[in-house]
């Protein structure tokens, strides 16, 4: 009897025995899973087919069925196949090959999903990881006797121990409301700032500020984040923070492409930094970046905008971190970073060298200037040769051993000590070494770079405005380039000048 004619298609040739095993059924000496996962589809694809018994399942392996016919093309063979790497809610069963040839139908291992695995590791740092939102009101260095408009702004920040949240300083400058969100929350929490690191700036803005929340609600269920160690050259990191763009949070990675000291708050004090090429944009400030574990290795605050660079991200890393932290812990308040107060020179002429009586032994840099209000002012004297800075030797770069095949400034062992230590410092005078305990101390500029949250002071008499000059004033006065605008007396004062005492000012006529 000949088949019956479908419409509107010519007649098939009947499939033999040989091809239908090809798409349905593979014997049990070569077979492999991939061809009974593909052939599962076949089998298994109408809705109303029945799930056979063990012992239907082994009639058929003797007896395989004839070719299913079908409207649409057959499934191409294994050297066809794709694979199917998206996760399925349920998957349909499929043939599994026995011991003696026969075919037994067991169901499929669920599929897991593959961001289970790596939520289960990223998951709870982030969740520490929240939305800094602040009213700012900024003084009028121009007119101190007026504020600015208020303006509010967004950023980011971490909870850490303790019940505290870090943050960067310029998130909270000037500010007159802070409040903190959670990722995943819709209420804001009033926060009290307790410090802010004003001395941690690297040329753009203030860097590490702490803050704690009164409601015992804002900490529930979320864990602090774990601080790690200094991460190497080419580490992965990534950066987490709510930057501009949306609402919710966002992740960005790269790697550590530069370990070195940079020059924080225009020049006065030197402290480690990392440069990343992860992108930083607008509201990063203050995020976490965090290694390959899920911990801190420091705080993302700013990325470099030049026609010449790009992917440059800068991070304040872990030792500054903590640096921060423990002063705070330590003295009840923020007392800043110590400097040694002294300005040098490098000894890599040999000439020079020789001039001042070094043997081809002997390294360090040489003392050009001492701050007169540093504490070593009435030890150190210029020209002296430093040799070593609490017992580790001082090359003629002015560099010390960091770590394997790295070398750092030796500013970076100043910047480790706390205000009120003190230091073993070895020095060459007149051929002769000699050691000194030296107590280290705070910078004192005679134009500060910041007026510690402050309102200005200012003094009017006859109509006459006299106003201390301060970086912030120079900013109002002559804008962000105020370096190349500011009149040549008062750049020269603020880059060059030192101060004799404490207590000394730079007053000008501003009105």
């Amino acid at each position: 009897m000949g088949e019956t004619r479908k419409r509107g298609r010519k007649p098939k040739a009947p499939a033999s025995t040989t091809e239908t095993m090809d798409f349905q059924y593979t014997s049990a000496s070569n077979a492999t899973q991939t061809d009974y996962v593909a052939a599962q589809n076949d089998v298994f694809s109408a809705a109303n087919d029945s799930v056979p018994t063990a012992a239907a399942a082994k009639n058929d392996a003797n007896n395989p069925p004839p070719a299913r016919r079908g409207r649409g093309r057959p499934r191409k063979s294994e050297a066809g196949h794709m694979e199917d790497t998206e996760p399925h809610a349920a998957a349909s069963p499929e043939w599994r090959p026995y011991q003696n040839g026969a075919l037994v139908l067991e169901p499929p291992p669920q599929p897991v999903a593959k961001w289970e695995s790596v939520a289960a590791r990223v998951v709870p740092a982030m969740d520490a990881v929240v939305k800094v939102f602040c009213v700012h009101t900024e003084p009028n260095y121009s007119l101190p006797w007026q504020r600015k408009r208020q303006y509010s702004s967004s950023s980011s920040g971490f909870i850490i121990g303790g019940k505290r949240v870090l943050t960067n300083a310029h998130s909270v400058e000037h500010y007159t409301q802070v409040k903190l969100k959670k990722r995943g929350s819709d209420t804001k929490y009033l926060a009290t700032v307790l410090a802010i690191g004003t001395e941690c700036d690297i040329g753009f803005l203030d860097v590490v500020a702490m803050l704690t929340v009164s409601d015992d609600e804002f900490w529930e269920g979320v864990s602090p984040v774990e601080f790690g160690d200094l991460p190497a050259l080419q580490d992965a990191v990534t950066v987490v923070g709510y930057p501009i763009g949306g609402d919710t949070i966002s992740v960005t990675s790269g790697v550590v492409s530069r370990i070195e000291i940079l020059s924080y708050v225009h020049g006065s004090t030197e402290l480690l930094g990392l440069q990343i090429d992860a992108a930083i944009n607008s509201g990063n400030s203050g995020g976490p970046a965090f290694n390959d574990k899920g911990n801190c290795v420091g705080i993302a605050f700013q990325s470099l905008k030049h026609e010449d660079a790009e992917n440059i991200g800068y991070v304040i890393p872990t030792p500054v971190i903590m640096h921060f932290i423990q002063d705070y812990e330590k003295n009840g308040a923020y007392t800043g970073f110590p400097i040694l107060g002294v300005e040098w020179q490098k000894m890599e002429n040999p000439d020079l060298r020789l001039a001042m009586g070094m043997k081809s032994d002997q390294k360090g840099v040489r003392i050009r200037r001492i701050e007169p209000t540093a504490p070593e002012s009435h030890l150190l004297k210029p020209s002296d040769v430093i040799l070593s800075f609490d017992g580790v030797k001082v090359a003629n770069d002015g560099t010390v051993p960091f770590r394997h095949g790295e070398r750092i400034g030796f500013s970076y062992l100043v910047s480790q000590k706390y205000t009120g230590d003190t230091a073993l410092v070895k020095v060459l005078r007149d051929s002769k070494i000699l050691e000194f305990d030296i107590k280290l101390a705070t910078h004192k500029r005679l134009i500060p770079a910041h007026t510690s949250a402050k309102p200005p002071s200012y003094y009017i008499i006859a109509g006459f405005v006299f106003t201390a000059v301060t970086v912030p004033y120079l900013r109002s006065e002559y804008g962000k380039d105020y370096e190349f605008d500011a009149p040549v007396k008062l750049l020269d004062k603020h880059l060059h000048a030192m101060a004799e005492s404490t207590d000394e000012q730079l007053v000008v006529i501003s009105q």
